[in-house]
């Protein structure tokens, strides 16, 4: 009796021309990060970039499996087992620099968020900014990264493409992309989150220094991080936003 008030749902469910969701593109099947830690030729340090995108290709796969889109979510499962088993696929690609950065770019937003040039900071009804220290509660990384971010004089900067925490000497950053619509480390300025301000909102991030000042700041060296080991480039970084604000507040 349990077996036939279980099944008539069920066959109901399928008349109606809908499809048991467990049946439908199992994003774990393709087993991505099993493979990952089980596979030596995965882990090998010329493929990292290979298993970020994998990542990146599992997570659209999720985006189209959300939007009812299950047969293409398949395909994208399967290219993305494909990857798996022939690692070496990846490197088959074209290597045109300039098309590749031209494909990268059509990517990109091609508006900041908010959108103004210049900000709205003289408005009578504007509140004053907060130091990132005096937050309570804090703020998570997910409200800081996408967020726009304003200089001193409310023009716009950028917007944060990430976020480095915990260095040795405590100096923690954000990476900020000049314009909102370019790669990260591209036209990317390193800006300690310590000379950083919020607005009581917590949609936009501001620089204690002016738009003019902002030009000084030397530009993200490498996509890949190695400045973070570079103390000679940290430390003539670091230098120019002490010089222009001696005494953050911490």
């Amino acid at each position: 009796m349990k077996l036939v008030r279980i099944a008539a749902p069920l066959a109901l469910f399928c008349a109606l021309g809908a499809e048991p969701a467990f049946a439908v593109c199992n994003i774990s099947d393709a087993k991505l990060e099993e493979a990952v830690l089980k596979s030596p030729e995965l882990r090998k340090p010329e493929n990292r970039y290979l298993v970020r995108d994998l990542r990146t290709l599992r997570d659209a796969s999720f985006v189209l499996w959300t939007y009812g889109l299950h047969d293409d979510c398949e395909r994208l499962l399967a290219n993305i087992r494909q990857l798996i088993a022939a690692p070496s696929m990846a490197k088959l690609g074209g290597n045109d620099e300039d098309l590749a950065d031209e494909q990268l770019a059509a990517g990109e937003p091609q508006q900041h968020q908010g959108g103004e040039v210049q900000g709205n900071r003289n408005a009578p009804d504007a509140r004053p900014l907060i130091n990132l220290d005096d937050l309570g509660p804090g703020l998570r990384v997910d409200e800081i990264v996408g967020s726009e971010v304003r200089s001193s004089d409310d023009k716009i900067v950028g917007e944060v493409r990430n976020v480095v925490i915990g260095t040795k000497d405590r100096w923690d950053y954000a990476v900020v992309a000049a314009g909102g619509f370019f790669i990260a480390g591209k036209d990317s300025i390193v800006v300690p989150l310590r000379y950083l301000q919020v607005n009581q909102e917590r949609t936009s991030f501001y620089l204690r220094i002016s738009s003019a000042d902002v030009k000084a700041v030397p530009l993200m060296p490498d996509q890949e991080y190695l400045w973070l080991a570079d103390e000679a480039w940290r430390a003539k970084n670091d230098a120019i936003f002490q010089k222009l604000i001696p005494d953050p507040v911490r």
